[in-house]
């Protein structure tokens, strides 16, 4: 079975080490509390909104042990009026048995405002 597991961040700054830690540390807790191992990825696509530049959020991934053979891409996030700023958003697509109402998606900072319903 296929399962998306969402994930979203913010920075306080355009500043590639708080973008890549930010991420880094957004990833590894989406796979810890989904128990999920590296090689049940299928993808990860990860947005930034146009105001983060000074790093490939995707970076992250490839400093965690493991992780070297994970597809993943970034892609700026669209530009809608008055949404949340210097914003990371996560898609980990991976193959598990878990049901989808039990799937933990995660949200860090200023993005637990995105899906409150979903933030723990």
């Amino acid at each position: 079975m296929i399962r998306g597991i969402r994930g979203a961040t913010t920075v306080t700054e355009n500043d590639a080490n708080e973008i890549v830690a930010n991420t880094k540390e957004l990833v590894m807790e989406m796979a810890e509390v989904n128990k999920i191992s590296p090689d049940e990825i299928a993808t990860v696509l990860i947005s930034a909104t146009a105001d983060i530049n000074a790093s490939f959020p995707a970076k992250a991934l490839r400093e965690i042990n493991g992780w070297k053979y994970v597809p993943v891409m970034c892609m700026k996030e669209i530009e809608v009026p008055n949404s949340l700023p210097k914003c990371i958003r996560v898609m980990m697509t991976v193959n598990s048995h878990t049901r989808q109402e039990e799937v933990q998606h995660i949200y860090h900072n200023q993005a637990v405002q995105l899906r409150p319903d979903l933030s723990r």
